[in-house]
């Protein structure tokens, strides 16, 4: 079994925001070590689970939010023959119990989430930016995808997410050459809704968090399940799904709230209810 890292990602609440920060600076916050890896399906678990969390910062500890992969291992591997000793199929097994793991736990979170992107988002930890509902970046913030440069295609789904969010021939750019831009290259690309300074990078990202948690909490998780529905499916299963929740929510205490606080001209108080 597997020796879990525990305090690789650290989970820690304030209110109605939590704070996911990856916590392995001397190293650059890589996202592929099996004993990391569990972390995130249970950050993404005790998150879903908690009715009175309602929006997520990620963040990385030290300079760097995350370069991805530990290159230092892959090149263990190469030395000694490991990558092309073991089979295909031995590495497609990696992929899917490995690094998609963190992929399909991010994916699951039912509450918007926030990049705060420090230093260097490299690789996987460019695409789990991509993940996120919203990013704010440092202005020393870089953004890369380097699979090429390593030899390999990305195996994280990179190449669904990205495109979607910079366009075709950015994303194409970004992949085949390698290079990495800089944060206003990234803001200007909408890969980043905000370039702030690294000093005020947390307090923009608890800014933007606050903001979101004011709103009716089970509404709220609903809106992200239609904004994700929508990435991937035609306009008619939208509008039905779209109709089916809001109906639902029209019989919710938060709505009365809701319309009371707009006639009283006062800030709603949410109860999910």
């Amino acid at each position: 079994m597997v020796e879990v890292i525990e305090d690789a990602l650290l989970y820690e609440k304030n209110g109605h925001i939590v704070t996911l920060t990856m916590n392995q600076p001397e190293i650059r916050n890589p996202m592929g070590d099996p004993r990391v890896i569990p972390l995130w399906q249970q950050a993404a678990d005790k998150i879903n689970d908690d009715q009175d969390v309602r929006c997520v910062i990620l963040t990385g500890a030290g300079k760097h939010f995350s370069t991805g992969g530990n290159v230092k291992n892959m090149g263990d591997r190469v030395g000694d023959k490991g990558s092309r000793g073991s089979s295909a199929l031995d590495a497609r097994r990696r992929y899917r119990t490995g690094v998609h793991r963190i992929v399909r736990a991010v994916r699951s979170i039912e509450l918007p989430v926030i990049a705060a992107v420090n230093g260097a988002a490299v690789g996987l930890g460019c695409d789990i930016t991509c993940l996120c509902d919203m990013r704010i970046a440092a202005d020393n913030a870089r953004f890369g995808v380097t699979f090429l440069k390593l030899g390999l295609n990305p195996g994280d789904g990179g190449a669904f997410h990205l495109q979607k969010i910079v366009g075709m021939a950015r994303a194409s750019e970004m992949f085949y050459t390698g290079e990495l831009i800089d944060a206003e290259t990234a803001r200007d690309w909408g890969l980043v809704g905000k370039v702030v300074p690294l000093d005020q990078l947390l307090a923009e990202a608890n800014d933007l968090a606050n903001r979101v948690a004011k709103q009716p909490p089970g509404v709220l998780r609903m809106t992200k399940v239609l904004m994700r529905t929508a990435q991937t499916n035609e306009l008619d299963t939208v509008l039905e799904m779209s109709a089916a929740m809001q109906g639902i929510a029209h019989h919710t205490d938060d709505h009365v709230e809701a319309i009371n606080a707009f006639f009283e001209k006062r800030p709603g108080e949410y109860t999910g209810r």
